[in-house]
């Protein structure tokens, strides 16, 4: 027997629009962790040692075991993969394959803690710190940066 499409598609409650989603994960107009600390870790997070790592193009070499992302090391900062104007809109153009110091670099607020070193980023890119009231939806956190 046919399904009714209806019964399949999600209530409208389940979508979030653009600016519900921006408003979601402050992360996707910020990006200002990416263009202020140098973002290293071990070389086995590689694509030279793990299939699915950092593209080891991305990399240079910091010592016998560390790796760090290309423009991050310097005066001015930049990670390679960021891509867009921050504090706009960003993205990282290899968010699936990031590194571990990526994934646990955690926004102020978003598990009810402030993080130092996300709001000394966004003050030095002139945006404001990130406060409780800002996470939309605290267990519905979107991909960003």
């Amino acid at each position: 027997m046919a399904q009714n499409i209806l019964s399949v598609i999600p209530p409208p409650t389940l979508f979030l629009t653009h600016m519900e989603y921006k408003k979601s994960n402050p992360c996707i107009e910020c990006g200002a962790c990416c263009a202020f600390y140098r973002v290293s870790f071990y070389w086995g997070e590689s694509d030279l040692c793990t299939p699915s790592g950092v593209p080891s193009e991305l990399l240079e070499k910091l010592s016998d075991f560390r790796f760090f992302m290309r423009g991050t090391q310097g005066s001015s900062p930049r990670c390679i993969a960021l891509m867009g104007i921050i504090g706009k809109k960003v993205h990282c153009s290899i968010y699936e394959r990031r590194a571990s110091v990526c994934r646990e670099f955690e926004p102020s607020w978003k598990e009810g803690t402030p993080n130092e070193e996300c709001d000394k980023a966004r003050v030095l890119w002139g945006l404001t710190p990130l406060t409780p009231e800002i996470w939309h939806s605290p267990g519905n956190f979107p991909r960003a940066a």
